[in-house]
Parts: C-alpha cells; structure tokens; sequence
C-alpha cells in the first residue's frame, strides 16, 4: 500500500526529520519555519502517523551523556519455541531497553534473543546479564555481551530536502 504525501507533509518531514527544535515549543518553531499553524503541524505529524508513514516521534538519548558509559547487546541461545515468550519476558525487566528475536547463522553464530543493555560500568552491565541468565535458567544455552566502542549515530530513511 503506498501512501501520497502532499508537498507540505514532505516539507514537514524534512523539517522534522534531523529533531525537534530545541526550545521550549518545539511544534510551534517548526509551525513558524513552514508558514502554518501549530495546530496543523500537529494535526499532520498525528495523520503521518495514523497512516504508518512514520512509526514514532522520541528522543534519542546519548546514553554516553547520562552516565551509561558501558553499553552492551546481550546475545542468547534459546530453543526456538521458547523465544518468543522469553523475549517478552526480558524485554520487560527495567534495566532492559529494547529486546528482539534475530536468526541465528550455524555454526558461527547460535544466538537467536537479543537484549540492550546500559550500565555505569562493564561490571553492571554483566550483572544485569546475570539476571537475565538466572531468569531465562536452563532454557539458556550459552550468551555473550558484546560492548559498544563508539557511539553510531542512529537515523533512518531521510526524505532530500
């Protein structure tokens, strides 16, 4: 199903896609930078979103910058029919930002549950796979956590202006 954008919704886009103005009205900036009304800059960033054309309006923390200098993905091998309810298990601990189920690729690499993790320190970091391991218990046959070395800026499609 494809979606027509009218030449405003793609200005609004592009306006919006890099952040939101950081200032105190953030709709309001872009509304001023468009020509159009608060009002309808929220009107059509709602529409966009009803219609899956965008998933999501958030902020993007710099985990770095909060105090999370260690930053892990922690990896799982579980049985494949166990997964999912597993997941939905870790992906609700609070220390656990996002969670996922990925294919594995044998011989090489068995882990099929993955999980975000942010600590202080590395020694945080293996204390919260800890958990997770004591909760997943036998269903775990082996993990790893692979540390972040460098901050990678996250985007996502980018509409030319």
């Amino acid at each position: 199903m494809t979606h027509a954008l009218d030449a405003t919704d793609q200005k609004l886009i592009v306006a919006t896609q890099g952040g939101l103005p950081l200032v105190a009205h953030p709709y309001q900036a872009v509304a001023e930078q468009l020509g159009l009304s608060e009002a309808e800059v929220l009107q059509r960033l709602q529409g966009l979103l009803d219609r899956g054309i965008i998933r999501r309006i958030g902020a993007v923390p710099n985990h770095y910058a909060i105090g999370y200098a260690a930053n892990g993905m922690s990896v799982w091998d579980v049985a494949d029919e166990q997964v999912d309810r597993l997941g939905e298990q870790v992906g609700a601990l609070v220390f656990v930002t996002h969670s996922y189920r990925r294919p594995r690729h044998m011989p090489a690499w068995p882990y099929n549950l993955f999980a975000m993790l942010h600590g202080a320190t590395r020694d945080e970091v293996r204390s919260q796979a800890a958990q997770i391991a004591a909760l997943l218990g036998p269903h775990c046959r082996q993990h790893d956590i692979l540390f972040s070395t460098q901050i990678l800026k996250k985007t996502g499609l980018r509409l030319a202006a």
